[in-house]
């Protein structure tokens, strides 16, 4: 075949212009076409491109419009208190940063976490209580800072005799000496936000203490906590990927969470919840909580009764103060407490050995009542499941409940997750038991030990990363729960080592009315 080439500029005598553009035939159809079907593409991504660029620019700005109602909102709020917060803060972060610039000198990098947990602990009451939910949240936060955050101490110095005097007069708007015949004016204990002390009542010379709430604390935990509820709010906004983490919400009840924390009216209400539900089953006999005197409490003060007793892991003093078996204490404190999760309003989410103490008349004294969780009958019902299940070592049946009460967006493999949980609960029934018979080693003592919360923390935080690697996500809910059920399993080896909780008849898991109810079983499909 013969190929002609024509002069540029010249038009072919066998095709017009026209027809480059029309003939389906013509030597340049395809490219032409090609090149038409690519621009009309492009031009259609980079308009669906701008159109998506002007719908998030918009939802930004919207969002940026709402967070900055809530900025002027904190500002009216916060007014002078804020700026001095901020020089606080300004302070403490000048101050951890020469530490960990000193550190990188000497040729040692301080880890992110501990670095974290130092500059909250310089922060004050709001971040050390941001660091003590971090701790014991394992099913939100990364394993390297709940272990660290276990370390953050809530001790500060106590304020003066005089300063919390005032406070007390202020809530009961009558000086003191007209309501207790005398209060020990060196605290019983302090803490970040508040201080306890022991008083004796005038009238009924009864013995009471005293929580005052630390002046001061209420303007800098608001301040903080919504300078924290800001601040990720306004990272979602530009960091989408974060709201699919909740990180706002995650806030939000930490907030929430250390708000109530502070307006001891909530206590009051949690401990006269506990207090009617030990009446109505009939659990009195065995267990107590302090009696509320509330015409003497308030939003910064609670007027309680003083419980004498000792920690549950403290066998030796059990036996001193009492002819008790520590058996049925603790079978008691079982029973008083599983029946609270749905017989009660709330359940006591803090049973650390500190707040379970028992009496000189035998009974179980249940204090402090600033932390409390709710859970869900059908969380419960998996909880019954995850509980006989492990009994039975049906690893199986464990991890079909710990999927029923995680969430999950993937199909998980049953067998594999049950494999990882056998593997994890073959170890540690081993570490559990080691230190038991260790030559030269006190029993007891390693026992309680073991109750202590880095090691309940760090059962818990495999069980979380076992769930984890199989896509699986539990509620804070599910981490509480847990957590004081890992309590009850060392009081267990400790007090009663013999004891199988799970089928002794006398340890009544389910004998809440809610639990009793008719069609309520612990199958979990």
């Amino acid at each position: 075949m013969h190929h002609r080439t024509l002069p540029r500029g010249a038009s072919s005598p066998l095709v017009p212009h026209s027809h480059l553009l029309t003939c389906k035939h013509g030597p340049h159809r395809r490219p032409l076409l090609k090149f038409a079907v690519l621009s009309r593409a492009a031009t259609s991504d980079t308009y669906r491109g701008r159109q998506k660029q002007t719908a998030d620019a918009s939802r930004q700005a919207e969002q940026l419009s709402q967070l900055a109602k809530e900025v002027f909102e904190v500002a009216l709020q916060s007014g002078p208190r804020g700026f001095t917060r901020s020089m606080q803060a300004a302070n403490a972060f000048a101050s951890i940063g020469s530490e960990y610039a000193n550190s990188l000198r000497q040729g040692t990098s301080l880890p992110p976490q501990v670095v974290l947990r130092r500059l909250f602990e310089k922060l004050g009451a709001t971040y050390i209580k941001v660091g003590q939910f971090i701790a014991s949240s394992p099913t939100l936060f990364p394993k390297p800072y709940v272990e660290e955050f276990q370390k953050c101490l809530d001790k500060t110095d106590p304020v003066p005799w005089k300063v919390i005097s005032k406070t007390i007069e202020e809530e009961l708007k009558v000086p003191i000496n007209t309501v207790f015949s005398s209060v020990n004016p060196v605290p019983l204990a302090t803490a970040s936000v508040a201080q306890v002390h022991t008083a004796v009542l005038r009238e009924s010379q009864k013995e009471v203490v005293l929580k005052v709430l630390k002046p001061g604390v209420e303007d800098i935990l608001a301040t903080d906590l919504n300078f924290l509820l800001i601040s990720s709010k306004l990272l979602e906004v530009f960091n989408p990927d974060l709201a699919r983490t909740s990180l706002a919400g995650i806030v939000s009840d930490i907030r929430s969470s250390m708000l109530d924390e502070v307006d001891f009216r909530k206590e009051v209400q949690h401990i006269q919840q506990f207090s009617a539900y030990l009446d109505r089953s009939g659990m009195r006999q065995g267990a107590t909580c302090p009696f509320v005197y509330k015409h003497l409490s308030s939003k910064r003060l609670l007027t309680m009764e003083r419980l004498h007793g000792v920690p549950l892991t403290d066998l030796a003093a059990i036996r001193s103060i009492t002819s008790a078996d520590p058996e049925q204490t603790l079978i008691t404190a079982l029973n008083t407490w599983f029946g609270s999760v749905l017989g009660c309003e709330t359940f006591h989410a803090d049973v650390h050995a500190g707040n379970l103490l028992v009496l000189h008349d035998g009974r179980l004294g249940f204090i402090d009542f600033g932390i409390v969780g709710k859970i869900s009958p059908v969380t419960f019902q998996a909880l019954e499941a995850f509980l006989v299940s492990t009994m039975a070592a049906d690893y199986n049946t464990m991890a079909r409940a710990l999927v029923t009460m995680g969430v999950t967006q993937e199909a998980v493999v049953i067998e594999d997750f049950a494999e990882d949980l056998r593997k994890l609960f073959a170890e540690a029934d081993g570490l559990d038991m080691k230190p038991l018979f260790q030559p030269g080693v006190d029993p007891q003592a390693a026992a309680a030990s073991m109750a202590s919360d880095a090691g309940i923390n760090n059962l818990l935080l495999q069980i979380v990363q076992i769930g984890d690697t199989h896509g699986i996500r539990f509620p804070r809910e599910f981490g509480m729960l847990l957590k004081q059920l890992l309590y009850f399993d060392r009081y267990t080896q400790l007090l009663a080592p013999s004891l199988s909780v799970l089928s002794d008849d006398r340890v009544k898991i389910r004998q809440s009315p809610l639990a009793e109810r008719p069609g309520y079983d612990i199958t979990v499909n």
